[in-house]
């Protein structure tokens, strides 16, 4: 599956931003092409060559990037210039020359900008850090640093396991319950249920203050289609991871 082009995906944020397929890269088999990640056993040298691909869109060396050692909570940091430097699963900066960097491979990626007093942020969101609300603390984060009102904030969700392709145990309904989440982030799958990972970040980001119309979603599903998305769900270890980013400026 190698495509000597990046495909790489955008919303309507006013930002450099994007969020990255398959394709593009220089992988082979099963991380075929773009894998980003280094923890499923890809090459690492070729994994570096694919990085380095993505950072030049970006006009960005290494020394201009953040990525966090994600840990499926909800912890929230300013970003630094750092690789692998914080254990969190988002990160905030208002350094225009500060590309944010989440990985993913199912989870939802949320990039996060507020217009007027120029801010970013990035989010990784699986069902662990969906219910523990990861996307509030991002805009309670943006307030408390950076003076951001919520309803300046806008949002773009990346794409992620759709919920007809992502049956969950009754300890996670459960678990969502108890944080108060509303039952329409579910749907009934005989003993199991379907959770909508986008509807839930909506939920929590709207009870963040998030305007309704400044929440975008890419809606395509990285387990429906192989061709363009890794999967973790379908996959398993035999798989790439693909980045979401996020940065104030172009370079």
């Amino acid at each position: 599956m190698h495509s000597n082009s990046l495909l790489l995906l955008t919303s309507s944020l006013s930002v450099p931003h994007g969020f990255t397929t398959r394709q593009g890269g220089v992988s082979d088999s099963y991380y075929s092409s773009l894998n980003l990640g280094l923890s499923t056993g890809d090459n690492a040298e070729v994994v570096e060559k694919n990085r380095d691909v993505v950072l030049k869109h970006f006009g960005v060396s290494r020394s201009q990037v953040s990525i966090l050692e994600q840990v499926h909570g909800n912890t929230v940091v300013v970003a630094e210039a750092a690789w692998h430097k914080h254990k969190a699963d988002a990160q905030i900066t208002n350094d225009p020359d500060l590309l944010l960097v989440i990985g993913m491979a199912d989870c939802l990626p949320i990039l996060l900008y507020d217009s007027v007093q120029k801010v970013v942020g990035a989010a990784h969101a699986g069902w662990r850090g969906t219910s523990l609300k990861i996307a509030a603390n991002v805009v309670e984060k943006m307030q408390s640093e950076f003076s951001s009102s919520p309803s300046n904030i806008h949002i773009a969700m990346g794409p992620a396991i759709c919920s007809e392709n992502y049956q969950v145990g009754s300890e996670v309904f459960e678990n969502f319950m108890k944080s108060e989440f509303p039952k329409t982030v579910f749907e009934p799958d005989g003993e199991r249920y379907q959770l909508d990972l986008v509807a839930a970040n909506k939920f929590v980001l709207g009870q963040a203050g998030v305007l309704p119309e400044n929440t975008e979603a890419l809606n395509l599903c990285t387990f429906a289609d192989q061709e363009k998305f890794y999967s973790h769900r379908r996959d398993g270890q035999k798989r790439g991871s693909h980045w979401a980013v996020i940065k104030l400026k172009n370079s």
